[in-house]
């Protein structure tokens, strides 16, 4: 695939550069090579953005529900019209493979408009009583105005669509910053939001620095709400600079994956390979804990080296047969690194991979790598790898690993594995996450369900999901008529 040449920001109904003119490059983690130049916005640029979404969102809030859903289904068909294009570019500009994972991302975005636009038309209220007979009492759901939306690089069609499509479909306006490392993405779904015509000023993409123009779509009063899906150091900027405002934050987890002694462990193998190596382990579920009962311990660790050999093939991700790209940047590969030499040198076993695999053409192809003897103290147990790692510590029973996963700072998503299904919920009614997969792993969740971080962790505050997402991102307004 050929590069994009130099790309705009999408601003008031109108393709623009910076304002103060600078570029940056766009690189593939795939390849190396420099696809494109995206605008280096500034605050102006966002201040212009927010100015925009603010005349533009009331006479959107005026429409009815049905209006905005049909607006949202019209931006779900030119997705589906440009999937080719859109699952390319999400290959070369954050690596994922093409035919592995592509193309799934780009038809789960499709949902994520059709399913705003359903749950748009569904928003409905109460008619409380009065405590004067001769009063009626409305209560409904209002959009909040202006929401600001700072999404990261893993996803980079699906993060945004969770607060987006709602967004809009609600009868909010946006302004979005997206993750610089994938700008070329974001400028391909602005594309798609463009051709479906709507309003000037609704819908307003600001590429650049997340300290500049994420910090001034968080901080600035003409924004009402923020949407952030990203790292907690970030979101912990974020969530200050936006005191006082709507907050809906997915700040991430390490998704501890738990395999006790009566497991299926065809069925935890399985899930473990998606729970560590989709997305290259990039994902906030990602499975960055396994918790392995001593008495599978063995059997579980052959059966997952034999199918980490079988099952995952790092390579080229414009290949077909390639399961497992790139890492998206270099941060990353060198966190990754510095995790597994670290647990390595503290004691942990290299089962398999270990390494960075530079032969493929950048040096941010990193081996599926398995970790076995993993303690508490070591950064891969403590900390988010975001990386192609199973790391393995062995537990002794159930309430170890309860007390594992309620000791972490994370409180996004765990998992277990057990044949009793009691056994599993009393596991599941324990654990302080927000989301609990039994005998599924960590990597499973549907869109249309709520997700977020439980309260009291560092995972974030709020869900999203279909109509969760929608009562986010409303506020209720109460109305009082006097009839005589």
């Amino acid at each position: 695939m050929s590069g994009v040449g130099d790309l705009k920001m999408f601003i008031d109904g109108k393709w623009v550069d910076s304002d103060g003119g600078a570029a940056f490059e766009a690189t593939s983690p795939a390849t190396g090579e420099v696809i494109g130049t995206v605008p280096e916005g500034t605050r102006g640029d966002a201040q212009r953005a927010i100015a925009a979404a603010n005349a533009a969102w009331g006479d959107w809030a005026a429409r009815s529900a049905f209006d905005r859903a049909a607006a949202m289904r019209r931006v779900a068909r030119v997705i589906e019209e440009r999937r080719d294009d859109l699952a390319r570019t999400l290959t070369l500009d954050q690596g994922k493979p093409l035919r592995a994972e592509a193309f799934d991302e780009v038809d789960e975005l499709v949902s994520y408009y059709e399913m705003a636009a359903e749950d748009a038309t569904r928003l409905d209220g109460l008619m409380p009583h009065s405590v004067d007979a001769d009063k009626r009492v409305f209560v409904y759901r209002v959009p909040r105005g202006v929401v600001g939306v700072i999404t990261p690089w893993n996803w980079p069609y699906t993060m945004p669509a969770e607060i987006v499509a709602p967004a809009l479909a609600a009868g909010n306006a946006v302004v979005w910053v997206p993750a610089p490392t994938t700008s070329v993405c974001a400028v391909k779904l602005a594309e798609c939001m463009v051709e479906a015509d709507l309003p000037a000023g609704l819908f307003n993409l600001v590429t650049g620095p997340g300290p500049v123009v994420g910090d001034e779509v968080a901080g600035n009063p003409g924004t009402h709400a923020i949407g952030f899906i990203g790292s907690i150091a970030t979101g912990h900027k974020v969530a200050e600079r936006a005191a006082g405002k709507e907050l809906l934050l997915e700040m991430g987890g390490n998704g501890p994956l738990v395999v006790l002694e009566d497991a299926d462990l065809d069925a935890a193998v399985t899930a473990t390979l998606e729970a560590c190596f989709l997305n290259a382990g990039q994902s906030c579920t990602a499975g960055e804990r396994i918790l392995l009962h001593e008495a599978a311990h063995d059997e579980y660790l052959d059966r997952l080296r034999a199918a980490v050999g079988t099952e995952v093939r790092l390579g080229d991700p414009f290949d077909d047969s390639t399961t497992m790209g790139p890492l998206n940047n270099e941060p990353t590969a060198a966190k990754t690194e510095r995790h597994v030499s670290e647990a390595a040198s503290s004691g942990a076993t290299v089962v398999t991979g270990g390494h960075r695999a530079p032969t493929f053409g950048t040096p941010l192809y990193f081996e599926a790598t398995v970790l076995d003897g993993v303690t508490e103290e070591m950064d891969v147990a403590r900390e988010e790898t975001f990386g192609p790692v199973a790391p393995i510590t062995t537990i002794r029973g159930e309430d170890e690993a309860i007390e594992i996963v309620n000791d972490s700072p994370y409180g996004l998503l765990s998992a277990v594995f057990t044949r009793d299904l009691g056994r599993g919920l009393r596991f599941a009614e324990s654990v302080r996450t927000g989301w609990v997969n039994v005998n599924e792993g960590t990597n499973y969740w549907e869109s249309h369900l709520p997700f977020g971080g439980r309260a009291g962790s560092r995972s974030g505050v709020g869900r999203v999901g279909g109509r969760f997402s929608l009562e986010r991102l409303t506020e209720l307004k109460t109305v009082v008529v006097k009839m005589r």
